[in-house]
């Protein structure tokens, strides 16, 4: 039994196998997925789900942490019984060792029941929620359990980080496709699944006066920060081995710079879309020699500090940190795309943990008009903005110069906003619902394709040669504070500034919005 049915496409009746079931991901994201599919009707009734991981667990048990999950973070709650009831049954859960191709066998009989009671035909869907190193190993067995000898789809979904350099991730690779095809993986990027991401196509190329300004003669940069207000909390052993570099620049900030900087795609599928932003990457400047990096990278790290006057630890005194460690915390860039729509456009791109505001935003700075012509020789225009908000708020708006009301002639600069969080609240569907939804489906568009990851971490790996060839160590910044100083000037060389995010003062602007600012 659902409810609201926003959308009446149903996945494929389908077992999803969720490896690493009594984990953060499964608790935080993927049981809350699940479940809000189910509410809006995208699940249908002829489904299961498989929880697997070491540690034992009745479907009692298994259940009952499902409930709690769901209780926590989806934006549905279980409250009435008959819904949760349904949803439940669908829910069982194996003690699995990933290293037995045995258990793997007594998995096939498992799974060949639960088809047979809710008619589904033969397809799978892995969702491997597991450390990297198992995904090789993990995708042998399901080979050689005979969990790929169904009559319909296999689809293997895995998570970043894939690889820690482009020869792991190369390695991995082969791993995998050993044993399914290209079209048979979905590498999950969730910043692809999150709402005003994948609105940036449609606001590129459903909008007929964008496109003949969307190119070097009318833009002077574009802006993309990815700010964070905690540190490394719980994640300290993880991060000190990864990074900003890795955890966030080579995923999530590169994927939104493709995102706006890609061609139109001659057609409207997952190939074409994936294509375009791959000429991107290769398109990207690559840095390696110590004066680029020095000159266009910034490396910093957090030491103590106080945000809204709270106290807050430095980086190395943080829990699983070595007190030596070099590990960045920060990272800015001016990034180029070298290609005919691009060139001498700066990209500045910048991602920290303990920043002052939690935001991720994009902004497009448009070619400021010829100074001391017309109103420019009196007044101090302000260049116009496109400035797309992706988290926490979501929405777009437009800065624009406009008279203020009075009798002089004073240009003000006016900010008219679409905010898409006030009209719809919380219950925008989350990334992983999207995410889950497509990879059911065979929708690999924000899914991130093998020479796609290839390209971007050929942009990376030379930077994080020549930071360990050249001992280019972080700068400190406090934390509370907006990174090193650095980090202002490879803007201010260029005659630009980091535009204030959501959250930070911007006083001098009047908003016209579609709800009270």
């Amino acid at each position: 039994m659902t409810d609201n049915k926003i959308d009446s496409v149903s996945a494929p009746a389908a077992v999803y196998f969720i490896f690493g079931a009594t984990g953060d991901l499964a608790r935080r994201k993927l049981f809350p997925a699940l479940y809000s599919l189910y509410r809006e009707g995208k699940l249908g009734e002829r489904f299961a789900v498989v929880g697997l991981a070491r540690r034992p667990r009745t479907n009692e048990q298994f259940r009952d942490d499902v409930f709690s999950s769901i209780g926590e973070f989806c934006r549905y709650k279980p409250g009435e019984n008959e819904v949760w009831s349904a949803f439940s049954d669908h829910f069982t859960y194996l003690s699995l060792d990933t290293g037995n191709v045995d258990a793997f066998k007594q998995l096939k009989e498992h799974t060949e029941q639960l088809e047979a009671a809710y008619g589904i035909p033969g397809n799978r869907l892995f969702y491997l929620a597991l450390a990297p190193e198992l995904f090789g190993s993990v995708s042998r067995n399901l080979r050689d359990g005979g969990m790929l000898e169904s009559s319909g789809w296999h689809r293997l979904v895995i998570e970043k980080p894939f690889g820690y350099d482009y020869p792991s991730a190369e390695k991995l690779n082969e791993e995998i496709r050993h044993v399914f095809r290209e079209d048979e993986v979905f590498r999950i990027d969730h910043y692809l699944g999150k709402e005003m991401v994948q609105n940036i196509e449609v606001i590129r190329f459903a909008n007929a006066f964008f496109e003949p300004l969307w190119n070097k003669n009318h833009i002077a940069n574009v802006q993309i920060t990815l700010s964070e207000t905690v540190g490394v909390e719980d994640r300290g052993a993880y991060y000190n081995k990864s990074g900003a570099l890795r955890d966030m620049v080579q995923n999530h900030m590169l994927q939104m710079l493709t995102m706006i900087a890609m061609e139109p795609p001659g057609r409207l599928d997952p190939e074409s879309i994936r294509d375009e932003k791959v000429k991107v990457l290769r398109s990207v400047r690559r840095y390696a020699s110590e004066e680029e990096v020095r000159d266009h990278i910034v490396r910093g790290q957090y030491s103590s500090g106080s945000l809204k006057g709270k106290a807050l630890k430095g980086y190395r005194e943080e829990d699983n940190v070595d007190p030596e460690s070099v590990t960045e915390t920060f990272f800015a860039a001016k990034l180029f795309v070298e290609n005919f729509r691009w060139a001498g456009v700066p990209f500045y791109v910048r991602t920290g943990k303990r920043l002052p505001v939690k935001s991720t935003e994009i902004v497009v700075e448009f070619k400021n008009v010829p100074g001391n012509v017309l109103f420019a020789r009196k007044q101090d225009l302000q260049p116009n903005l496109l400035v797309i908000r992706v988290n926490p708020m979501e929405g777009i708006y437009f800065r624009i110069n406009a008279k203020a009301p009075g009798n002089d002639m004073k240009i003000q600069p006016v900010a008219m906003e679409f905010c898409q969080s006030c009209q719809v609240g919380i219950n925008t569907p989350e990334a992983y619902e999207r995410l889950l939804f497509d990879a059911a489906r065979g929708e690999g568009t924000y899914f991130t394709r093998w020479d796609e990851l290839a390209a971007a971490w050929k942009i990376v790996d030379p930077i994080a040669a020549a930071w360990r060839d050249y001992a280019i160590a972080p700068d400190e910044y406090p934390a509370g504070s907006w990174g090193p100083e650095k980090a202002e000037r490879i803007l201010s060389d260029d005659g630009y500034h980091w535009w204030p995010v959501n959250g930070q003062d911007e006083d001098h602007v009047v908003w016209v919005s579609n709800t009270d600012k």
